[in-house]
């Protein structure tokens, strides 16, 4: 079973059915109805597994095009440009132009958090 980290304790992690946006994987990107371990700071020797989620729906889209709303509900309270700089800084990127994809997640077995 493969990781999807977090490096955050993001609050939509507390919600049954979640999204996250990545950046694509050149090896063996992501895929709908794949079941993946959530972990926060998965290279972290303090890493802490969260449980087990599917990925129930995977939506193509860049990041300039990531609304206010999305931002918000992705955890950004102030929105896209928030998400931007973070995005951009967390992944050493220059523009707003790269690809995404969307990723809605659902709980099917919950750590102990």
């Amino acid at each position: 079973m493969r990781i999807l980290g977090f490096s955050k304790r993001w609050d939509k992690l507390n919600q049954n059915e979640f999204t996250t946006f990545r950046v694509p994987r050149k090896y063996r990107d992501w895929e709908r109805g794949e079941v993946v371990q959530i972990v926060y700071h998965p290279r972290s020797k303090d890493h802490e597994k969260l449980g087990e989620a599917r990925i129930i729906e995977k939506t193509g889209t860049i990041l300039s095009s990531v609304t206010n709303e999305e931002a918000t509900i992705d955890g950004f309270p102030l929105g896209k440009v928030e998400m931007w700089r973070w995005m951009c800084k967390s992944h050493n990127i220059s523009h707003l132009n790269i690809p995404l994809n969307k990723l809605t997640l659902y709980w099917i077995k919950k750590g102990n958090r």
